[in-house]
């Protein structure tokens, strides 16, 4: 991995160390840079996790991915940086707050080398929080119009985000058992890519925040949220998909 050129495809121009600050900037880098997406589902693309094949799809192409591409490859940074990383089992809830399976998502621990401070770093879930959260506290951290808490339970832990509206809502359990990558994940990651009752099988999404809000290209949509004011429309045809791929993403895919 060359640090220079990760740095370079997320934008982060400020000298790294392993600290808080240069940890909380990298996460808005990366959010900011490297979309959230899972296009090659649905072009039957597989998927790998090897950091050669993360490296080449990331950085050299510019793409995007999923949480087990982006965490996964986010990690080897921090490392190479300096910073001691923890991969995270998690488990996703959905809208009837049930828990999806096992290594569902991938989530990062990262303690800064020679302190007892630990943060909750995560670049790879699309709309949640944009700094990492400090794992310590379990009070509300506010982040722009959103706040987030981290609630201990039995055998693990739950994020919660308060939205927009007020209303707090859970996002994903997570467990401190310390875990092995890609090996851990490779099972789950190829559920995603193949089970009919993985969301990312169901449907096409493209998204990344931006210094406001948040830009996305969803199962036919065009949604942009700005300082908690979101819009959606339609869009006319796939032609007008492409064009708007490349204007908010820079990514050109081959037309079916």
């Amino acid at each position: 991995m060359e640090t220079g050129a990760y740095l370079d495809r997320i934008g982060f121009t400020e000298p790294v160390k392993p600290d808080a600050h240069t940890l909380h900037g990298l996460q808005i880098a990366h959010l900011q840079n490297v979309p959230f997406e899972n296009l090659d589902i649905g072009l039957k693309r597989p998927i790998r996790l090897d950091e050669g094949s993360l490296w080449e799809k990331i950085i050299v192409n510019k793409r995007g991915g999923f949480c087990y591409e982006l965490n996964g490859l986010f990690a080897g940074l921090l490392r190479r940086i300096g910073f001691e990383v923890t991969y995270l089992n998690a488990r996703v809830f959905n809208g009837a707050g049930e828990l999806g399976i096992e290594f569902d998502h991938l989530a990062l621990l990262v303690q800064v080398p020679g302190e007892s401070e630990r943060f909750l770093a995560d670049v790879g879930f699309g709309d949640s929080f944009s700094e990492p959260l400090k794992f310590e506290e379990r009070g509300e951290q506010v982040q722009a119009l959103r706040a987030y808490r981290l609630e201990e339970i039995q055998n693990g832990f739950v994020v919660w985000q308060r939205n927009y509206d007020g209303s707090w809502e859970r996002q994903y359990f997570f467990d401190l058992i310390p875990r092995r990558f890609p090996d851990d994940y490779e099972a789950g990651c190829l559920y995603h890519q193949t089970s009919p009752k993985s969301s990312f099988t169901r449907g096409s999404i493209i998204s990344r925040a931006t210094p406001n809000g948040r830009v996305s290209l969803e199962d036919g949509w065009l949604i942009l949220t700005e300082n908690g004011q979101r819009t959606e429309r339609p869009l006319k045809d796939r032609d007008e998909y492409h064009a708007l791929l490349k204007q908010y993403f820079d990514i050109t895919l081959p037309k079916e």
